[in-house]
């Protein structure tokens, strides 16, 4: 192992979209009992540092891997088309329209109910966006269009967080 190594060589698996969560899972889990620092306690400090620093490795690349957002970024970034969120807010066209769509909604939804229909709008586009990313990544291998489907998975991710909040207010 070498701490310069992807993710995906870290840990065994193929540099895909798709992954068995189980396998990660595992697999974290092997690597964390072979690189934690009491297991170098005989050798000094300097070992149980450079434990440390391979166990703090594991674990980024674990949550890198296990979160389908991430490790599509992470994709996306190793195969020279990076997300960067801050700057770059391309979309896909139809996103855009359906984006304002649910912004309206989410301002017009007077009780309960029709915010209960948009979460599962919502949760709906979200599957449907992840898949296409399996599509985009692991069969067309087309990163740039990736990319953009993660900036709006992002964006689906923060609206689901304000469609949630509004049911909490409801609820309350």
């Amino acid at each position: 192992m070498n701490l310069n190594d992807t993710d995906f060589a870290l840990f065994a698996v193929p540099a895909t979209f798709a992954q068995d969560r189980a396998t990660l899972d595992a697999r974290w889990k092997e690597l964390q009992r072979e690189a934690h620092p009491d297991r170098f306690a005989a050798q000094g400090a300097s070992a149980q540092r450079v434990a440390m620093q391979w166990s703090v490795r594991i674990n980024e690349a674990y949550q890198r891997l296990k979160d389908p957002i991430r490790r599509a970024t992470y994709l996306c970034e190793l195969n020279g088309a990076p997300i960067d969120a801050e700057t770059n807010t391309a979309m896909p066209p139809a996103f855009l329209v359906q984006q304002m769509e649910w912004r309206e909604a989410l301002d017009d939804a007077g009780d309960a109910d029709a915010i209960e229909r948009l979460h599962a709008e919502v949760a709906a586009g979200r599957a449907k966006a992840l898949s296409s990313l399996d599509w985009l990544i692991d069969e067309k291998g087309d990163f740039a269009e990736a990319a953009r489907q993660v900036r709006a998975l992002m964006f689906i991710e923060r609206f689901a967080d304000d469609v949630e909040a509004r049911l909490d207010a409801q609820g309350q």
